[in-house]
């Protein structure tokens, strides 16, 4: 980087790090469920009768593996 003005190692240092930040932070952003609150009003059951978390979502329940294999 010779020749470059102090000001602007700055500046590209700057960027670089805030790139660095973003694609960091992405690594951790969760991606949305692809189950959907309809499985839960087809079976009349709440989302913890098929997943670990009451919640819904994420790892599923022996319940919830047969209802994913078509076994209901």
């Amino acid at each position: 980087m010779e020749g470059i003005p102090m000001s602007s190692k700055f500046i590209l240092l700057g960027l670089g790090s805030a790139v660095a930040v973003i694609m960091l932070a992405s690594a951790f952003v969760v991606s949305p469920a692809s189950a959907t609150p309809q499985y839960a009003a087809a079976t009349g059951k709440p989302c913890g009768a098929c997943h670990a978390n009451p919640a819904g979502g994420g790892k599923l329940t022996g319940a919830g593996e047969k209802y994913k294999a078509g076994k209901k």
